[in-house]
């Protein structure tokens, strides 16, 4: 019910997090749902008490944007990026990489140093030539900064990436209206250059966010 609720009605999502942890305090999933809702009403402190306990009971560092991003919001930037230095980035998957890296720039951006926000988003994972399910929000974020440093049509160049790549990503789940997505601007391809809906990463042309690329790699 909370996975449900957590995008129309948050708060009401965060009361069913709170009756399964009554219950079921010591699995793993139950303290990251709470966290997860938590996050979702604000609630930064008790986001970032269940997001440890979740990672003490799991062993996962999968939530670690999670936790940058609720130190952020109790007002401790600099706690932020000593959590996201605290592991190896390399060992995580690259969805994970891709969401650590925007919630590094944001306490960046607290901190002042938009040019080092810049640069917490210049990973591997912001490939403009191809869009994977981490692409629109690691590309608006990077037009954010961008914006913050005043290259306004560099920003701008960003945000439409964005939007292509929400759209083509849409069309391949069956999302969006394909009768508003211009063909020649997306081509689901796979290695021999047959149609391969199913790769769940969309390359995408020249005119919108680059070549065709590989699958989209698992999440951990």
């Amino acid at each position: 019910m909370a996975s449900r609720l957590i995008d129309d009605d948050p708060d009401l999502a965060h009361q069913h997090a709170l009756a399964a942890s009554r219950s079921a305090g010591r699995v793993a999933i139950v303290r990251e749902t709470v966290a997860i809702t938590a996050y979702a009403v604000g609630d930064f402190a008790l986001a970032l008490r269940e997001l440890r306990t979740h990672r003490r009971i799991s062993g996962s560092d999968e939530q670690l944007p999670l936790i940058v991003d609720s130190e952020r919001g109790v007002g401790r930037p600099d706690r932020a990026l000593e959590e996201g230095r605290s592991v190896e980035r390399s060992t995580l998957p690259a969805a994970v990489r891709a969401q650590l890296a925007i919630a590094m720039s944001g306490a960046r951006l607290d901190l002042g140093q938009a040019d080092r926000a810049l640069q917490e988003l210049e990973i591997p994972e912001a490939d403009p030539d191809r869009a994977f399910e981490w692409s629109p929000a690691l590309f608006a974020a990077r037009a954010a900064v961008l914006e913050e440093l005043g290259r306004t049509d560099e920003a701008a160049e960003w945000f439409r990436r964005a939007e292509v790549a929400a759209e083509a990503l849409d069309a391949a789940a069956g999302v969006a209206d394909r009768e508003v997505i211009v063909v020649e601007e997306i081509e689901l391809v796979d290695d021999d250059g047959s149609v391969d809906v199913a790769s769940g990463v969309i390359p995408v042309q020249e005119d919108s966010v680059g070549d065709a690329g590989e699958g989209q790699e698992d999440r951990g």
